[in-house]
């Protein structure tokens, strides 16, 4: 006697495989489109050919293996480079950039105005109203120096 009677598992791999896409898309990690990938190719191997359920979960755990692993080799040597790599970087956006002492950098800090904010800064000492340039950064901390 069939344990599964008729039901036909096919759709199920089918199903897995759309969900498991879904998956990726909202929680993305990289990892579960692999997964629903060697689910899909499960699911039309056992549309295609009829093999049983067990057969199907081995298929199903072999496909997967290999596919995240051969995923994650295709990804390290294919990086995703940034169109602008400072994007979220804002210290060193600003690098380059003039600024004016708001507050008198004495002993190496003080505080400078850049655009309509004000930042830490260190450097040499320098009054109230000094024009200096943005060095760079430590951190949220301008590093800046006289213009030239």
């Amino acid at each position: 006697m069939d344990l599964f009677g008729e039901f036909e598992f096919h759709y199920t791999w089918l199903a897995l495989g759309l969900v498991l896409a879904v998956a990726e898309m909202a929680i993305p990690g990289v990892f579960l489109i692999w997964m629903a990938g060697a689910a899909l190719v499960t699911g039309l191997v056992a549309w295609i050919v009829p093999i049983g359920v067990p057969l199907q979960i081995v298929m199903f755990a072999v496909l997967s293996i290999l596919a995240v692993f051969m995923g994650r080799r295709y990804i390290a040597s294919h990086p995703v480079v940034s169109a602008d790599p400072k994007m979220n970087d804002r210290g060193a956006r600003v690098v380059g950039e003039t600024v004016m002492v708001t507050q008198a950098i004495e002993g190496g800090s003080g505080r400078v105005k850049l655009g309509d904010s004000e930042w830490l800064a260190k450097g040499a000492d320098a009054p109230v109203g000094t024009r200096l340039r943005v060095a760079g950064h430590d951190g949220v901390v301008l590093i800046v120096e006289p213009v030239a």
